[in-house]
């Protein structure tokens, strides 16, 4: 009877040990799970990350070629209100004062043809964004991927739009001219400057180009978020698997 504490000792000292030596061994074992499991994900990753930046690029040119042929074409800006371009907001008087006093034609002259110039202007961007995108970076691309709705759109503005603006001013200046828009710009403005103290007189050339730019990337943004969000407008196998499920 006096061994039975040592014996009870026995038996808790190696219930205790074997319950440890399971406890270390879970321990391991979730330890060595979380490495394999790591190792899979960074395979995975860079495996996707080729297709996943050829998406994107995919993307991007779907949705800067679909807005140029868009804005590009005749009525392009003129028949879609959330692009047309207007008299200058700086000029926002000038409207109604010379459709008052009967200049209502020479106005709208004058709207048309900014907006044709607008329309010939377009096009030249295509180069541009092509350039760009095929020279965007892995890391950028898989940012752009994982960003917001508009991400992609908003790295081709920060990147290009020094250099469309650039392109674009020597065909809007001989634009303007074909459409007679110069002609019609100086008319408005001079009769308006007849009828107030308040003289206007804006850079068309400048004005044209920079509404030109943000008509064509509010479009392009629009395709952005569309291929981001609707499964149908995931034309390709590349693009289904690039926004499937990236976030």
């Amino acid at each position: 009877m006096k061994t039975t504490p040592i014996i009870a000792v026995f038996f808790i000292s190696t219930f205790s040990v074997n319950a440890q030596i399971k406890v270390n061994a879970g321990k391991k074992l979730n330890q060595v799970k979380k490495q394999v499991e790591s190792k899979v994900a960074s395979t995975n990753t860079i495996q996707s990350t080729p297709d996943m930046v050829e998406g994107l690029k995919q993307a991007l040119v779907v949705g800067a070629n679909k807005s140029i042929g868009v804005l590009g074409q005749k009525d392009g800006f003129m028949n879609r209100p959330e692009v047309k371009i207007p008299l200058p907001k700086e000029a926002a008087n000038v409207e109604s004062t010379l459709r008052k006093f009967g200049f209502g034609k020479s106005v709208d002259q004058c709207i048309e043809s900014i907006n044709r110039s607008a329309e010939d202007a377009v096009s030249t961007s295509g180069e541009i964004f092509l350039k760009t995108i095929k020279e965007m970076s892995v890391e950028d691309a898989v940012g752009i991927i994982k960003g917001g709705d508009h991400a992609a759109t908003n790295y081709l503005k920060f990147e290009t739009m020094d250099s469309i603006k650039s392109r674009m001013m020597p065909i809007i200046e001989a634009s303007l001219k074909k459409t007679d828009a110069t002609k019609y710009w100086k008319d408005v403005f001079t009769n308006y400057n007849r009828l107030t103290r308040n003289k206007v007189n804006p850079d068309l050339k400048s004005y044209v180009a920079e509404k030109a730019i943000d008509g064509l990337f509010l479009l392009i943004a629009r395709e952005e978020e569309l291929i981001r969000k609707d499964p149908l407008a995931r034309t390709t196998d590349l693009l289904k698997r690039t926004f499937g499920g990236n976030k």
